[in-house]
């Protein structure tokens, strides 16, 4: 039976934006420009899904509600100047940090009092404030509630009452998507944004440079989604925009440059990304940008590895940690990065014992890192090491570090893309180490897990299922392992093809697990 299908990390989520207006008036958007807010520090998720009500048994003095309060509460909600007031109350209370849960309860009472004053008309003023109930729903992490908050926005606005309904319109479209990233649907996290992008475009132009800041964002969640296709059409589109209103060699067509690097270097046109690395790198190095420049290296180094141009990729990581080191420290996780790298590098010339060297160096940064470190960067850099070990044979020191990973990641959907692919490495380790039963379960989680998000049909589920397929058959569960390669084969060749190597991995198991079948 051929030999595991590795599997990696599924990319990271993409950052919440948050559309919070600072006024009363609804345009959704600053100048046309999607007000966007790329993370929010999150309190830890509560359980409710409004303020805590105190227990009439405990002493804290505060007094019941009454029918009759309940009642002069509600019809207040008919006074025009209760909405204002009260989404300004709730504004506040997110600014001062006090309670969340509070905050709600202002900002849903301030709709409510936008609805009932607007009658049947579409009201701006609604439709803002439900995106604050969305966003902090969010912040609340609460996700799933945000989802109905935003479709309801989403409907309030009418196209035919000009460019501000539209871009209200637009605003809660991008906010929907930035929430069903973090709940890890990227295909309706993506429908949402082509949703949004399409009414910005018929309302700006084509040829707007805010259409391009979305044509990016968009680019950015097809290559998560892996969908490489459609982000480099919309990272061209994005260079044309940006060559049309900016600058010769802007900071934006650098910008730009690096992700349509990243597309091609996926595609595997390594010499087109090779060539976007560098015209960026100039751009960047014009405008004085040593740290910018470094990260540049950093993936130039990458391009020359794939194309086993060694000397030139060590020379690249070299130039970039010596900036790295000099301006972040000796013990930054950038710093880190790039032994990682040189360790992956001399790992594939055969010099295992430079390799072994640089992951101890990365790894001593890992165990003191400085304040500052996401435990989000340990994960990512522990995950990286781990496939080192792996590669050199050295299975049980790669588990040992796939779960430290896995300690240091909370189960929030902004970390659960992470999750299933640090697990599903797992079970990779655990099944070559012999212990089936623990890679089976490990792979069952994911499934999981994928099934929940609704990620059924993507090439990393079929890959899973082969996995655990293998794991059956080492367990004797022989009917399920055929069960499980059936359904791999299907998802594999509708989103590979016949001739992929997963796919033909697939068939070689099927078919020696039919044979033992005596089929």
């Amino acid at each position: 039976m051929p030999g595991l299908v590795s599997v990696k990390t599924t990319p990271a989520s993409t950052p919440l934006r948050i559309f919070l207006p600072e006024n009363s008036q609804c345009d959704g958007s600053r100048n046309g420009t999607p007000q966007v807010q790329r993370r929010m520090a999150s309190p830890s998720p509560s359980t409710s899904t409004s303020r805590a009500r105190p227990s009439p048994d405990r002493g804290s003095g505060r007094k019941k509600t009454t029918p009759e309060k309940t009642a002069i509460d509600e019809s207040s909600l008919d006074n025009p100047d209760l909405g204002p007031f009260l989404l300004k109350m709730a504004r506040d209370t997110i600014a001062s940090g006090d309670s969340p849960s509070k905050a709600l309860d202002f900002a849903i009472r301030a709709a409510r009092s936008f609805e009932r004053c607007s009658g049947s008309e579409p009201s701006l003023d609604l439709a803002m404030c439900l995106h604050v109930v969305a966003a902090i729903h969010c912040s609340l992490g609460r996700f799933e509630e945000a989802v109905p908050v935003l479709e309801r926005a989403i409907r309030v606005p009418d196209l035919e009452k000009g460019s501000d309904h539209a871009l209200a319109m637009f605003s809660g479209y991008m906010q929907l998507g930035d929430t069903h990233s973090m709940l890890g649907q990227l295909d309706r996290s993506v429908s949402a944004y082509e949703s949004g992008l399409k009414i910005q475009t018929e309302t700006l132009g084509e040829s707007d440079p805010r259409v391009a800041e979305t044509c990016r964002y968009l680019a950015e969640v097809h290559v998560q989604a892996m969908q490489f296709d459609e982000a480099e059409n919309l990272c061209k589109k994005t260079l044309e925009i940006h060559r049309e209103h900016s600058e010769p060699a802007s900071l934006e067509e650098a910008a730009d440059r690096r992700l349509m690097a990243l597309i091609c270097e996926a595609k595997k046109d390594y010499e087109a990304a090779l060539e976007h690395l560098v015209l960026a790198s100039m751009v960047m190095i014009a405008n004085g940008q040593d740290n910018e420049v470094a990260a540049i290296d950093v993936s130039i180094g990458d391009i020359y590895l794939s194309l086993c141009r060694f000397d030139e990729a060590v020379f690249s990581y070299q130039k970039a940690l010596t900036v790295f080191k000099s301006t972040k420290g000796d013990n930054h996780p950038s710093v880190a990065s790039v032994f990682i790298r040189l360790a992956d590098l001399y790992f594939k010339t055969g010099k295992l014992r430079e390799s072994k060297s640089y992951c101890e160096n990365a790894l001593r940064i890992y165990a003191k890192p400085v304040p500052g470190t996401t435990p989000e960067e340990i994960a990512n850099g522990l995950t990286e090491i781990s496939a080192i070990y792996e590669a050199v044979n050295e299975p049980e020191e790669a588990l040992k570090l796939l779960q430290k990973a896995m300690k240091l990641l909370e189960d929030t959907p902004a970390h659960r893309s992470t999750i299933r692919g640090i697990e599903a490495q797992m079970g990779v380790m655990f099944y070559m180490v012999g212990r089936y039963g623990e890679a089976r379960a490990s792979f069952e989680s994911v499934i999981a897990k994928l099934q929940a998000s609704g990620e059924r049909k993507s090439s990393f589920f079929g890959i899973v299922l082969n996995q655990m397929g293998l794991a059956c058959v080492q367990l004797y569960k022989i009917d399920e392992a055929a069960e499980l390669f059936e359904e791999a084969r299907g998802i594999l060749e509708q989103e590979c093809g016949s001739y992929h190597l997963d796919t033909l991995g697939v068939y070689s198991n099927l078919a020696a697990t039919y044979d033992a079948m005596g089929r």
